[in-house]
């Protein structure tokens, strides 16, 4: 099982070689916390964070 990383532009938690959001490849393994949108149309959190996509996102990285 390979360790979960971040996508330094989407900050979305990836697994593989490449964000599934952005297509990007710049990842990073320093990360605080998580937070897991499941409904992006009626989340509050997510409408601050500016997220447009379900999934599993970090606070912060770097």
């Amino acid at each position: 099982m390979s360790k979960k990383k971040v996508c330094k532009v989407c900050k979305v938690f990836v697994t593989g070689e490449q964000c599934q959001l952005c297509k990007g490849n710049q990842f990073s393994n320093n990360w605080k916390g998580r937070v897991t949108i499941l409904n992006v149309e009626k989340s509050e959190i997510a409408k601050k964070i500016g997220v447009t996509n379900n999934g599993e996102y970090s606070i912060k990285s770097n």
